[in-house]
């Protein structure tokens, strides 16, 4: 919604970045200055009225998160809360942000967080603003067993994110939520065929790491890369480019001449697969349950000319079934994996959210893998680390077919480190943002048998 809005209103270079960082920097924050602020104020948060409460989350980014002296944070808030609000909530609004103003961050952190010592993912979840609950599903992905509400147990000093050394369990939990606190590089994608690396870099980028396709952009507006204004490049994350990699590179025995990406939307991975199908005379069939997000992916995919593109329900398929020699299931998910460029995302989900989508998550493998003609692959991808959206899904659906190979997906993507998830789970791979740079992307890479499924 943000670049629409400041397009609308005309804002424009400093005032722009300015209006980006309060947006991002208090919704990232929220957590952090929600528990300040039930410090400072003489009214529980739920009963203050929703546009009051946001002006004071602004304001308490602006007091302690930026360079703006306190007594501008204060007054432009309470011109703020006048305008939003009416007259009456002003002054409370100038009583609570003084308050804050008394102290800097590290300060308050130390007053609001639970101790390390009795409540460790209780600390790190104000510490880093994430609900609790994210921080205990980012503990398990990584495997980091306890430290719920001891402190964890021993383990050796980890140097952490912040360059000092840390004592006991959750060292790594700790720096994956550090990360998600940071904004993400830009990361565009050339597509084969029509672009490469070398142009990019040649605009100004820098070559990615580990997708031969990948540059980054420290500087400028994406917008501005030819490749990028002609449809032959576009900004997409390095993972989410290595898990179509991953799917095209996979060994494959037989005709290699159909793809289908089911849940297509809004196109960045089809847009690489597509260039990748055109370089192997193979085509591309791109599906979205949504009409509005099927034409987005319809302009991603036209400059490559060798990919159809269809609005679908992929719970409910339209198509042949045992067809395809390469199936992309980038399912639905909670994006708990992209919270460095959707931090809304962390206080818009619940784990109820995540049961109901594990359901539809698993209908989605279900028909994937149907699609796969015996012998063909399929790619499980999510934009989410929770086990309940990723190995839990997988291991369901594997648990009740005889026709699916579970392949060593860290192997198909070797020269990227650190990819396996913790034993017995080594097949699939998770990537972190800690650890890659990159969305906490996970993949597991399938093989349909030529047994009789169910």
């Amino acid at each position: 919604m943000l670049p629409a809005l400041l397009a609308e209103r005309g804002i424009t270079g400093r005032d722009a970045a300015l209006a980006t960082e309060l947006t991002y920097g208090t919704l990232r924050s929220r957590g952090t200055y929600d528990a300040i602020l039930a410090a400072c104020s003489d009214r529980d948060l739920a009963v203050i009225d929703g546009p009051v409460l946001e002006v004071l989350r602004l304001g308490a980014h602006q007091l302690l998160a930026t360079r703006i002296q306190p007594h501008a944070a204060v007054a432009t808030s309470v011109d703020l809360a006048r305008y939003a609000a009416g007259p009456r909530p002003a002054g409370f609004v100038n009583a609570v942000l003084r308050r804050v103003a008394r102290a800097d961050l590290q300060a308050w952190l130390q007053r609001v967080a639970p101790s390390r010592e009795q409540d460790l993912v209780g600390h790190l979840a104000i510490r880093y603003s994430h609900p609790r609950w994210v921080v205990t599903a980012l503990r398990e992905a990584l495997g980091e067993g306890g430290g719920g509400g001891g402190g964890g147990g021993g383990g050796e000093g980890v140097r952490g994110v912040e360059g000092t050394q840390r004592e006991g369990a959750l060292a790594e939990t700790e720096a994956a939520l550090a990360a998600d606190g940071a904004p993400p590089a830009t990361t565009l994608c050339a597509v084969p065929g029509l672009a490469d690396t070398a142009e990019l870099v040649a605009a100004g980028g820098v070559p990615g790491r580990w997708s031969p396709y990948a540059a980054y952009l420290m500087a400028g507006d994406p917008a501005a890369v030819a490749a990028v204004a002609q449809r032959r490049a576009a900004v997409q994350d390095e993972a989410s480019q290595l898990a179509a990699v991953a799917l095209a590179r996979a060994e494959i025995t037989g005709t290699d001449s159909r793809w289908l990406d089911m849940c297509a939307g809004p196109g960045g991975k089809a847009r690489l697969l597509a260039g990748l199908a055109r370089s192997r005379d193979a085509r591309l069939l791109a599906t979205d349950l949504r009409f509005h997000r099927a034409l987005l992916v319809k302009n991603a995919v036209r400059a490559s000319g060798t990919a159809g593109v269809a609005v679908a329900d992929g719970a409910a398929p339209g198509w042949r079934l045992a067809a395809f020699d390469r199936v992309l299931a980038d399912v639905p998910c909670s994006g708990l994996g992209a919270l460095r460029r959707r931090p809304d995302a962390r206080w818009r989900r619940s784990p109820e959210d995540v049961a109901e989508l594990a359901v539809l998550q698993e209908r989605l493998l279900t028909v994937a893998l149907d699609s796969a003609r015996p012998g063909g692959i399929v790619a499980y991808v999510t934009c989410s680390p929770h086990l309940s959206e990723t190995r839990d899904v997988v291991a369901s659906v594997l648990a009740s077919r005889r026709d699916v190979l579970l392949l060593d997906a860290p192997a198909v993507l070797s020269e990227v480190p650190g990819l396996r998830c913790p034993e017995p789970h080594g097949r699939y791979a998770q990537f972190w943002p800690h650890r890659h740079g990159t969305d906490a992307i996970f993949l597991a890479l399938l093989r349909r048998t030529g047994g009789d499924g169910r």
